[in-house]
């Protein structure tokens, strides 16, 4: 027992693979250092992905379609690749490694997009006012780049939140509510170094130079890193046991297939599972069958007669070639099928969210951008800042009022689910995006009052007509990014929290793609037979606004099926040790 007070309850160990001291190592200690490149890193890729459609088109010269379906593409692979840096990690290298290498690939990305439009030879050249498009070298050198960025960013982004997570030992109560706030400090970092980009770096591109724009945050990232590795004793790591939990996850539904035609046992304790003992001896956890089967809707039913077929035990079968699956590990894969349906109901709101990025900044280069009667501009791309301070200032507001005032109410320790968090911001964005709607009705009625034809005319009307809708997005996102990354990592079985965390990430990347594919298709529907495209090159002469309205018509449609969904979804039970070793107590995280 004493042991129990020198060492972490969990099993976490550090660098040296020896049981990490409990006093000593982890906590906000060590997260201080995780923290710091959550500021840099974020600084690092919004200063390129909030003005990247800016460069496309006035650099690289690509019309508006080809511009924002290159950035969706980009921005989906950043989102997406975090599934691979998730599996490489639960399955190989564990978090810290996978971080470390890919981290590294990162920095040598940054260094490369620097190169590409710093060089005169990598970047077209524009001689008496007329610029030449880019060549097939200097496209593939600057393409390369976004990718090597995106590639090195698919493996930090599942692994380090998740890593600062691990920090936090959830068999003790002190620190079990310490982490309950660390997903909140985490993303108020990530807003931090994003206000940064929107406010500074995308000036400084536009008005110093794109290389010291983009120099800035490179060598910001590579000190990031520094500071990160300084914490390294600090750090307190999982065990992995070996196994692939993707693995294990495949081998269930494999077995429950060729299982398919066994009846299962009335009495469902008899279906396969381990004694409590070993799961203490191994550092895994124990999930009980999923209960009240009754009560839970039809597909859920089903997946869990089927996928229960896959822990039915035949005498003599643990010799044979297809063991059984214990029904810890059929509960784990029931858990992230439950999980992905989830996770597709966040994928219209995710194309909303990529509007910031792409078409919203379009709208802002047209508009007038001067401050009072100075010559001043400012860049289209820092009206990307509202939402950063809109969620900096609304996430006290939702810490400490909002979430006291429901305590009071639910009586739940969060003060509402969730779900019910990340349904009240797919709200938010519903209302922004109709918000952007009214507002694109009002730039085109502008235009046919003054006869504005020219791409390049801009509209008399103050671009921070558009503040509205950058603010809705923001104090949202307080509500559905938070409640996104937490219910991810929280629900999924502790083996495979990196690749929970890389539901969240692929979410915006498949919403993303998906944007991608919908403009592609609404300007080639819209322009067939003669028609004028919503998403034109020339925006003034464009219906931007139809698109808006396409998009708040399926946000409508998404939420009445995610409330749905929602509704039956069934919260994964946590087991804690209390007392003697081998007691668990079965806790509801609702």
């Amino acid at each position: 027992m004493e042991e129990d007070k020198v060492f972490t309850s969990d099993g976490s160990v550090n660098i040296h693979g020896r049981p990490a001291f409990a006093a000593t190592s982890g906590k906000w200690k060590a997260c201080s250092f995780l923290l710091g490149y959550e500021v840099f890193e974020r600084m690092a890729f919004y200063g390129v992905a909030s003005n990247l459609v800016v460069y496309l088109t006035t650099q690289l010269h690509e019309d508006t379609v080809t511009s924002v379906r290159n950035v969706n593409n980009w921005s989906g692979s950043v989102w997406i690749i975090p599934i691979l840096g998730a599996y490489i990690a639960d399955s190989f290298l564990g978090r810290f490694w996978t971080f470390t290498i890919s981290s590294l690939i990162y920095v040598l990305g940054m260094g490369l997009l620097t190169a590409a439009v710093s060089f005169k030879s990598l970047k077209p050249s524009c001689e008496n006012g007329v610029c030449r498009k880019a060549t097939t070298m200097q496209t593939i050198f600057f393409y390369s780049s976004l990718y090597i960025i995106a590639l090195g960013s698919g493996g930090t982004k599942p692994n380090i939140s998740t890593f600062g997570a691990d920090q936090f030992d959830d068999f003790d109560s002190k620190e079990k509510r310490l982490k309950d706030s660390f997903f909140n400090w985490w993303l108020f970092s990530s807003f931090t170094g994003a206000l940064f980009a929107t406010v500074g770096l995308v000036y400084i591109q536009e008005n110093c130079g794109w290389g010291l724009g983009y120099g800035i945050p490179t060598i910001g990232l590579l000190i990031s890193l520094i500071i990160f590795y300084l914490g390294t004793p600090l750090y307190r790591h999982k065990l992995r046991n070996g196994n692939s939990p993707t693995g294990d996850l495949i081998r269930v539904f494999i077995t429950a297939f060729a299982k398919r035609k066994y009846e299962l046992p009335r009495n469902l304790s008899g279906l396969h599972e381990l004694e409590p003992q070993q799961y203490l001896n191994t550092g895994k956890r124990q999930i009980y069958h999923t209960p009240n089967l009754r009560q839970l809707n039809m597909q859920i039913v089903l997946e869990s007669r089927f996928l229960d077929k896959a822990a039915i035990q035949k005498d003599g079968e643990n010799t044979g070639t297809r063991p059984p699956c214990t029904v810890t590990e059929v509960e784990g894969a029931k858990i992230m099928l439950r999980l992905a349906i989830i996770w597709l109901a966040t994928l219209i709101p995710s194309t909303i969210w990529a509007q910031i990025n792409t078409l919203f900044i379009k709208q802002g280069t047209t508009l007038d951008r001067h401050i009072g009667s100075s010559n001043f501009q400012i860049p289209a791309a820092s009206l990307g800042s509202f939402v950063i301070i809109s969620m900096l200032v609304s996430m006290p507001i939702y810490d400490k009022i909002f979430v006291p005032l429901m305590q009071k109410r639910t009586g739940h320790p969060q003060g509402i689910t969730l779900l019910q968090r990340l349904g009240i911001g797919f709200v938010f964005q519903i209302i922004a995006i109709g918000v952007s709607y009214f507002v694109e009705a009002k730039r085109i009625h502008i235009i046919k009052m003054h006869h504005i034809l020219g791409p390049k005319d801009m509209v008399p009307m103050s671009i921070f007509w558009l503040m509205p809708q950058y603010v809705l997005l923001g104090v949202g996102d307080v509500f559905n990014t938070v409640a996104m990354v937490e219910f991810f990592y929280d629900q999924s079985p502790v083996e495979m929290q990196s690749l929970g965390t890389a539901y969240f990430t692929s979410a915006l990347g498949v919403g993303n793609f998906l944007n991608s594919f919908l403009v592609t298709m609404v300007d080639k529907v819209t322009r067939s037979n003669g028609g004028k495209s919503w998403i034109g090159s020339n925006i003034n002469d464009s219906h931007l606004d139809y698109y808006y309205g396409f998009l708040s018509v399926l946000s409508t449609i998404n939420i009445g099926a995610f409330v749905w969904v929602a509704s039956k979804y069934i919260y994964k039970k946590e087991y804690s040790r209390e007392g003697q070793e081998g007691c668990f107590e079965m806790k509801d995280k609702t």
